[in-house]
């Protein structure tokens, strides 16, 4: 039954399941990244705001596992020499979200290393196909963390695969957003995907660099505990493009603040002082807890090996139940 998850995306990258991390932002370091990619999967090293100590800490912490990296693609313009840093780890892909990857996309491919661009909308497909996108990533707004409040998973994630079946048959679809069992891999494999991108569920792994009190506290609640908000980039002073925000787990900090952004910029810098000392205490009523509506279906911290073969499990029998 192996043969139910082969997909253009397990053939091209040369992986047995079409399953991918997402580069979240603090959570995948080299261990996390290094574990899905030895269960099968492709693990890919968050390259955040850019930030050259991170990637240089993280990459060897994969060991010997083939893994990518990914970049918030605002943030690597300030420091564009990063990217020449990771191309030289010769990774497995290079992945660019939020905002356009042009200014990048020449350099990746003439490395020869895979582009992906994760994309909100129909405008920002077709940008990343014009750029020569290897990988076009379909994020739902149900996605924890960056993104914007204007596709849902379900709809988005066929209508991309529609635009890259007449534009550039050759590019891959993965789908983000809302995806954190085998029931949801199969589904997007069904909508024309070739694999899916998780974050949320590899959030809640062993290997993720999450303080385990926000774990226990995500997996404690459910999708409907989630907002889309921009309190935490006032306070954390991240100059993120008005159209995105990012999808957090409701706490005393954003009861506080959501809908006084106004008030809160004027407070940014007291409040900032706050918020990091409350992270390093793991006061998560006051930090931030960065999940997606899919934390819903999350219940335990597993290994992250353990958590593919589980998905990959998951998805095999849904695929096999409806294969008649």
């Amino acid at each position: 039954m192996a043969h139910l998850l082969e997909t253009r995306f397990t053939r091209r990258f040369g992986i047995d399941l079409p399953i991918v991390l997402a580069p979240m932002d603090p959570a995948s370091g080299g261990a996390l990244a290094g574990a899905v990619s030895a269960a099968g999967g492709l693990g890919l090293i968050g390259g955040g705001y850019a930030e050259t100590e991170r990637l240089e800490r993280e990459f060897p912490l994969a060991g010997n596992h083939r893994v990518g990296c990914g970049f918030i693609t605002w943030a690597l313009a300030r420091n564009p020499a990063l990217l020449e840093l990771a191309l030289a780890r010769n990774p497995a892909a290079l992945m660019l979200s939020f905002s356009d990857p042009a200014p990048f996309a020449g350099a990746i491919t003439a490395a020869g290393v895979p582009l992906i661009c994760q994309v909100q909308t129909l405008e920002h497909a077709r940008r990343a196909l014009d750029v020569g996108a290897d990988v076009i990533v379909a994020q739902g707004t149900e996605a924890g963390g960056h993104g914007q409040a204007a596709r849902s998973t379900l709809p988005f994630v066929p209508a991309v695969a529609d635009l890259i079946a007449q534009r550039a048959p050759e590019c891959l679809l993965l789908a983000a957003g809302g995806i954190a069992d085998g029931r949801g891999l199969a589904a997007v494999l069904m909508l024309g995907a070739d694999g899916a991108l998780m974050g949320s569920r590899f959030w809640a792994t062993r290997e993720a660099l999450i303080h385990p009190n926000a774990q226990a506290m995500a997996v404690a609640a459910d999708g409907d505990d989630t907002v889309r908000t921009r309190v935490y980039d006032i306070v954390r002073q991240k100059a993120w493009p008005a159209a995105y925000t990012g999808r957090l787990l409701r706490n005393g900090f954003i009861s506080r603040w959501h809908g006084r952004e106004a008030e809160l910029e004027a407070l940014k810098h007291e409040e900032m002082r706050q918020v990091e000392a409350a992270l390093e205490e793991g006061d998560f009523d006051m930090a931030n807890v960065t999940v997606g509506e899919a934390i819903g279906l999350v219940r335990d911290v597993p290994p992250a090996g353990d958590l593919v073969r589980r998905i990959a499990d998951e998805a095999r029998a849904c695929l096999t139940r409806f294969a008649a």
